[in-house]
């Protein structure tokens, strides 16, 4: 039997593969999950103070860009125009408000809800620049329609484009 001298490199080039392999610590994986999860319920329930009265609401938004205008439609149902308050920057477009809740007193009976009440806020970064001094806003059954104009700038310009 033949004695070789070991040498540790001399099969560096089958090893490559397991050289990213990382350690697994699953106290590390759960702190992070445990992160994540803090986060999402922070961005979910109200920290301003006020009593935790269940998950805020979100409303959904659409938005549609044409040549002149930018048209963004937001749900926001049960509030009434008075209770939305909307601001306009030329990049983006902040809609708060606050769904009140309705207390009844029943004497009989069971009340279960699955509104969501408290206060919102919703800012929306917009594609293209706008004249925020000629918005215009429509509330009907709910829907909040925002016409946005385009500024003059943003509704001629041309991109020049390399070829080559």
């Amino acid at each position: 039997m033949a004695l070789m001298r070991w040498n540790p490199f001399r099969d560096i080039e089958r090893l490559e593969p397991f050289r990213e392999i990382e350690r697994l610590d699953p106290f590390r994986e759960i702190d992070t999950l445990q992160r994540q999860m803090n986060r999402l319920f922070d961005r979910l329930v109200s920290t301003d103070g006020e009593e935790r009265t269940g998950f805020n609401f979100i409303p959904a938004a659409e938005l549609k860009e044409t040549d002149d205008a930018i048209h963004l439609r937001l749900e926001v149902p049960g509030l009434e125009a008075k209770d939305v308050n909307v601001e306009a920057t030329p990049e983006s477009v902040s809609i708060s408000g606050e769904r009140r809740y309705e207390s009844k007193t029943e004497e009989n009976g069971v009340t279960r809800s699955e509104f969501r009440y408290g206060k919102f806020q919703r800012v929306i970064p917009l594609p293209s620049l706008i004249q925020n001094d000629k918005v215009q806003a429509e509330y009907k059954n709910g829907i909040l329609s925002l016409t946005l104009p385009k500024a003059e700038s943003e509704k001629h310009r041309a991109v020049k484009v390399n070829v080559g």
